[in-house]
């Protein structure tokens, strides 16, 4: 761009007025590329908090984590906002060693072996692969280096891959703990290529789906353990924070209990109607519909579609969402200080009712400080295809459950009385991009939503779960939403 046109296009783009509906993170991304520029931008949350399932709560004094607690350093995006925010010095990495492996049929719970990828193993023999999957699975699995490298084929199921390679066992008690624990997902729905870029290739090469493990596992050497993830000092709450006080800084408009009801395109503009206040006193000038140039719709699935089908051609369900509930507990239990099973625990499918615990005062050194000797654990239920067991519970029920599921899965006995305090939260968790054929139903909503003109959509249902998707997905939507209002 010359510099004689900036005026011009400075001047257009003070024309336009971006609304953005949904304020999560996402939607605070968007926000902030459009008000950058110079563009008038109002985001409206129907709720009552900024940060959608990033949620910080506070327990007896402690302020923690409800939602996410951390963010993945690939590609480097979510760490390069991070530190144009300011917020560089607060990145901490996780701290508390691996996490355990609990509800493995006739055997003991124990740590998820080093060295795998996606607990597929390197090695079968190794001593905490056989503690796992027992000398019978280990040699079923060595079987996998016999097979003629003429059968090798590209599998795009991680589960049929495994399964088909190295048994049942290795399948069923290493891989799918971890894909539950990440994707929510069974592993014979999980994309190969999406969720082990590379694998496939290296197994042709190789010829055995544990020396492709092993070979991606030396390209990775010198990383250190847990740097795939970061998280901040206070909790990631913070980006949320800083993100609101730069759109502040900015100028937009932030409306928080302001519910979207319907969209209309009109001419070149779009009306958004907002749903009347029931607080008494609201203003009722609030609820009256605005006019925007361009729109651009941050919610999650169940809430986008009723705005945007009408606008919208050929728009494919993306599929299913799982409501997952996260249960935070602080207690009082000296007998946790050993960190038992160190930083937290994935389960076996089908041993537990909860899908993942979290030891989030082993994991986090700044936690650990807050609480002053107090443990605060995390729970989490539900998954794909498998409502929450806490959904139907009221708050004191959910937080006994989750005490119970995590005596059983720290291995240490756990009393009511030790519970100082609890949080419920639950939040929609859009299909992973890793799920067969996410990418596909993505990219052709993409599509279908850049064929209305002025509308836009972000958030993880349609860039993929995680704050590394999620936010360069918001900077290219609201980058491509702009410039087509700025020279188009």
């Amino acid at each position: 761009m010359s510099s004689e046109h900036s005026p011009a296009l400075a001047a257009r783009a003070a024309q336009q007025h971006i609304v953005i509906i949904g304020g999560g993170i996402g939607g605070l991304v968007a926000a902030r590329e459009c008000a950058k520029v110079g563009m008038r931008v109002t985001l409206l949350e129907a709720s009552g908090a900024l940060g959608g399932s990033i949620r910080s709560v506070e327990l007896d004094g402690i302020t923690v984590d409800a939602g996410a607690e951390s963010f993945a350093t690939r590609g480097g995006h979510v760490k390069a906002l991070v530190d144009e925010l300011g917020l560089a010095d607060a990145v901490v990495p996780p701290q508390g060693g691996g996490a355990w492996l609990s509800g493995i049929p006739d055997a003991p719970d124990a740590p998820l072996p080093k060295g795998s990828l996606l607990g597929i193993p390197a090695n079968p023999f190794q001593d905490d692969v056989r503690r796992i999957i027992g000398w019978r699975g280990a040699w079923r699995a060595y079987l996998d280096r016999l097979r003629p490298p003429l059968t090798i084929g590209h599998e795009r199921s991680l589960g049929k891959l495994v399964g088909s390679r190295m048994g049942a066992r290795v399948r069923d008690r290493l891989v799918a703990p971890v894909t539950a624990g990440v994707y929510s997902a069974d592993p014979d729905d999980v994309d190969t290529d999406v969720a082990a870029p590379g694998l496939n290739a290296a197994l042709t090469r190789i010829g055995s789906l544990t020396g492709a493990v092993g070979l991606l596992a030396a390209e990775r050497k010198g990383t250190a353990p847990g740097s795939a993830v970061l998280g901040l000092v206070g909790g990631m709450g913070r980006l949320v924070e800083a993100l609101r006080a730069d759109l502040l800084a900015y100028g937009v408009e932030i409306r928080t209990g302001a519910r979207v009801t319907h969209l209309e395109r009109e001419r070149a503009e779009w009306s958004v109607e907002i749903a009347p206040s029931l607080e008494e006193g609201a203003d009722a000038d609030a609820a009256a519909p605005l006019r925007a140039t361009g729109v651009i719709v941050a919610t999650a699935e169940p809430s986008a579609r009723p705005l945007i089908d009408a606008h919208v051609s050929g728009l494919a369900e993306v599929g299913d969402a799982p409501e997952i509930e996260i249960v935070t507990l602080l207690l009082d239990a000296p007998e946790l200080d050993a960190a038992p099973r160190g930083s937290g625990v994935l389960t076996v499918p089908g041993s537990h009712i909860a899908k993942a615990l979290t030891h989030s005062t082993v994991k986090w050194g700044w936690l650990r400080d807050a609480a002053g000797g107090r443990h605060v654990v995390r729970v989490s239920f539900g998954s794909q295809g498998e409502a929450a067991a806490t959904a139907a519970l009221d708050d004191d029920a959910a937080a006994a459950l989750a005490l119970s599921e995590a005596s059983a899965l720290l291995g240490v006995p756990l009393r009511p009385a030790q519970l100082v305090a609890a949080h419920r939260a639950r939040y929609v968790q859009a299909q992973p991009t890793s799920l067969i054929g996410a990418t596909e139903r993505r990219a052709a909503v993409r599509a279908a939503v850049v064929a209305a003109p002025g509308l836009g959509i972000v958030g993880a249902w349609v860039a993929g779960t995680g704050l590394a998707q999620v936010i360069p997905d918001a900077v290219a939507e609201a980058d491509r939403l702009r410039a087509s209002l700025l020279w188009d």
